[in-house]
């Protein structure tokens, strides 16, 4: 009985490296979405808009880079490329802070806003590690009215980059 049990640890020993290299790895559940002034994934995750999946999981709207949707190209988070929706909207002036919470902190190459395809600020952070919270200032000179600026966060070691949309009226009223 000795020699069974001694024989079936020396197996389970054995194959358990191999279970380990050969068993699929799921995604990462966690990176990265714009807070303040809240996107519309941070709308969605307080309730304040229905939007489907990414209520459970605002900071995973990944992509290849250069995409300019908010749902970053994945169809479970459309909703958040539908402009119809009644998304809240943030009266702001011409210059603005826009604070991203990360829940994975991969190394940056550089972060674009973008309004009506134009990018209107870009920060490069050559490669570093940034901190739990980013905060931005951006200048949008001239710019007034209502917009959907595009927040990109572009991955240094990866293709991928996080998208967010934020709803503003700059130099304006906002909805409530």
């Amino acid at each position: 009985m000795d020699r069974k049990r001694r024989l079936a640890l020396a197996i389970g020993a054995g194959i358990a490296p191999l279970l380990v290299v050969t068993m699929p790895v799921g995604p990462a559940g966690a990176h990265g979405y714009v807070s303040s002034p809240p996107s519309r994934q941070a709308q969605c995750a307080a309730g304040t808009i229905e939007c489907g999946p990414i209520k459970w999981e605002p900071q995973s709207v990944e992509g290849p880079k250069g995409l300019t949707s908010c749902s970053g190209g994945n169809s479970q988070f459309a909703d958040l490329d539908d402009d119809s929706k009644g998304w809240r909207v943030t009266p702001i002036g011409s210059s603005q802070a826009f604070s991203w919470k990360l829940t994975a902190r991969h190394a940056t190459s550089t972060w674009q806003y973008f309004i009506g395809g134009k990018k209107v600020a870009e920060f490069n952070d050559g490669g570093a590690r940034p901190p739990e919270t980013v905060t931005h200032t951006v200048n949008f000179g001239g710019i007034t009215g209502r917009q959907k600026i595009l927040a990109v966060w572009n991955v240094a070691d990866t293709a991928n980059a996080f998208y967010a949309c934020i709803d503003v009226t700059i130099g304006g009223q906002g909805r409530s």
